[in-house]
């Protein structure tokens, strides 16, 4: 019996959601498995009503689950920052979930923006660490006001976090067993204390994994070659804020924010996976919005809890049907976001 702690979130993210527990419920029974899923209302209307984002204890209560199923955060209404510190930072520094895991695989039959690239060219996972970094909030105001103010933001980071980052990269490139290759990405050149322990950091756990080839390429680099050659990629780890910005542009390789999910990951602890597009407040109650990348979400978690064979029947059922979808933008799937569901279902 698994319990799933559910976070619809807000806009679009409670109908994505909807499909993906339907599509939870029919994998559960074809793989003899129970669950049960209890559903919290965090997010805009909860805070606009009482202005609370999340009630005391929430972060004890989670810590019982197997696993956190999250839709999307985000409301007009709501002044960008209190929802995204008051829940998902929230979440991933309380409960410790070091690692964001970012999949990038493009799909049969969906368009990427690059000519004449395959899914067989663009398959790889990005290693972020989720802790630290310039996202710690750690910094200060100086002389505020006036026109000589200084803002001062601190990258924070331990040998400890970043270690134990690097060290779940080499496994995951290890357990993938493709190319065997693990890409470290950041910014020695300039960055000279951060990037100088992430390296002595990466150098040093390396010797642990003859069997892993290694490469380093700066941020920037990176870009570009995963514009150019997304193919020479198998796992590439990083830091926290250059972990944010490739996963976007992964996400637009891969076809869109349509398809692109994510983990937050505590290997000890409870784990949160999520579609990692936004609430799309303007398409709410539309049924226009594609479900896939929730869906694809929900297979990560399943791989998470255990239920490999499961995932993988999902994910299978994700490639037939990306085949039969016009498009993955809201409204020109030629499918309605509940259609997308009952074909997930159908082709388990």
């Amino acid at each position: 019996m698994y319990k799933i702690a559910v976070i619809p979130g807000d806009g679009t993210g409670p109908e994505v959601i909807n499909e993906g527990l339907k599509v939870l419920k029919a994998i559960s029974g074809k793989f003899n498995f129970e669950y049960e899923t209890k559903i919290y209302d965090w997010g805009a209307k909860r805070y606009l009503k009482s202005g609370e984002v999340m009630p005391e204890g929430a972060i004890d209560e989670l810590k019982k689950f197997n696993a956190i199923y999250l839709g999307a955060i985000g409301h007009p209404k709501v002044k960008p920052g209190i929802l995204e510190r008051g829940i998902l930072l929230k979440l991933r520094f309380d409960l410790e979930q070091y690692i964001n895991l970012r999949p990038v695989k493009l799909y049969p039959g969906v368009w990427t923006p690059l000519k004449d690239k395959t899914p067989e060219d663009i398959d790889f996972i990005v290693v972020r660490e989720n802790n630290e970094g310039l996202y710690k909030g750690m910094g200060e105001f100086q002389r505020k006001g006036t026109k000589d103010e200084v803002a001062i933001q601190i990258s924070y980071n331990t040998r400890g976090g970043i270690e134990r980052c690097i060290r779940y990269a080499f496994e995951l490139t290890r357990k993938r067993n493709k190319k065997k290759k693990l890409t470290l990405c950041g910014k020695t050149n300039v960055l000279t204390y951060a990037w100088d322990l992430w390296q002595r950091a990466f150098n040093d756990v390396a010797k642990e994994y003859p069997d892993i080839k290694t490469d380093y390429a700066h941020v920037d680099a990176v870009c570009m070659w995963m514009v150019k050659n997304p193919d020479w990629f198998d796992v590439i780890v990083t830091d926290n804020m250059f972990g944010d910005i490739i996963t976007d542009l992964a996400a637009m390789i891969q076809g869109g924010m349509g398809v692109a999910a994510g983990g937050n990951i505590n290997p000890e602890g409870v784990s949160m996976f999520e579609p990692i597009g936004g609430s799309a407040p303007k398409y709410t109650g539309k049924n226009v919005i594609n479900p896939l990348a929730a869906i694809c979400a929900l297979g990560m978690l399943l791989s998470n809890i255990g239920e490999e064979k499961a995932a993988d029947a999902l994910e299978k059922s994700v490639m037939k049907v990306t085949t039969k979808l016009k498009s993955l933008s809201a409204g020109k799937m030629g499918y309605s976001t509940q259609e997308v569901g009952d074909l997930l279902v159908e082709n388990l």
